[in-house]
């Protein structure tokens, strides 16, 4: 369980999701990937119905334990993608993020209870917006950057290139593939991309990279001496819950 206790210890995360449901929560509300069930605990008391959806069977018996005490939380241990629920939703909550949503399931799951929605329903977190930016590191694999580390050193600025409102969307395209143009600030050798998701908790409130919250992701490239000035072309690929394995980066010059 030391997965959902440091889940449970980023309070910068929860002090989010917690405003976030306390201002917006009514009616029916699914909480897919329920965890622990915190989310859960905070939706409980301004709900009809909570539907609480968990995956694991280990950590379902602890949401069970956890949220026995409120009559309205129904636990449900299954595949969120895979479920028929009973009533439409008026608010889904959906915290299975990771960083650019390449790692965890929140958009094949989106994709699959959406349809459930009823017309003015809500969806928590609202969106994330993706940036991307050159840097220089000592990597050979896919890291995430945990309290400054690996070490890198940024080479050019930030490009925010992908922003995705959950509401918006019957449909997410759940594969990202596109060519993004980069200027070189600082002179050195590019061996990494780093991508960076803030994720909008709702409209009007954004959080940025923490611990246990979308850590930015360093993705190594083929080496590059570059100047200032330079300008390249990054090809981006992956597959939205496909896992990290299937992330290609290629970066070259622009004559």
């Amino acid at each position: 369980m030391s997965y959902h206790h440091n889940l449970i210890s980023d309070t910068e995360r929860l002090a989010a999701f917690y405003e976030a449901i306390l201002t917006n929560i009514e009616g029916v509300v699914y909480d897919l990937g329920t965890g622990s069930g915190i989310l859960s605990a905070w939706a409980a008391p301004c709900a009809e119905h909570v539907f609480a959806v968990e995956i694991n069977k280990t950590t379902v018996k602890q949401a069970k334990k956890n949220l026995e005490g409120f009559k309205n939380v129904e636990v449900i241990y299954g595949d969120a993608s895979k479920l028929s629920f009973s009533k439409n939703a008026d608010v889904i909550i959906c915290e299975m993020l990771d960083t650019a949503l390449i790692d965890e399931e929140q958009v094949p799951v989106l994709n699959s209870v959406r349809k459930y929605l009823n017309p003015n329903g809500i969806i928590i977190p609202y969106g994330i917006i993706n940036c991307i930016e050159p840097i220089q590191c000592e990597i050979e694999h896919i890291y995430y950057e945990e309290n400054d580390n690996p070490k890198n050193l940024v080479l050019g600025d930030p490009i925010f290139y992908n922003k995705i409102i959950f509401i918006n969307h019957k449909h997410i395209n759940e594969i990202y593939h596109q060519s993004l143009n980069i200027v070189i600030r600082t002179s050195g050798i590019i061996t990494a991309v780093k991508i960076t998701t803030f994720t909008l908790i709702t409209e009007n409130s954004i959080c940025g990279p923490t611990h246990m919250l979308n850590p930015p992701l360093i993705i190594p490239v083929e080496k590059l001496n570059v100047e200032c000035g330079d300008k390249l072309c990054l090809d981006l690929h992956y597959i939205m819950g496909g896992g990290l394995e299937n992330v290609r980066a290629n970066i070259a010059k622009i004559c």
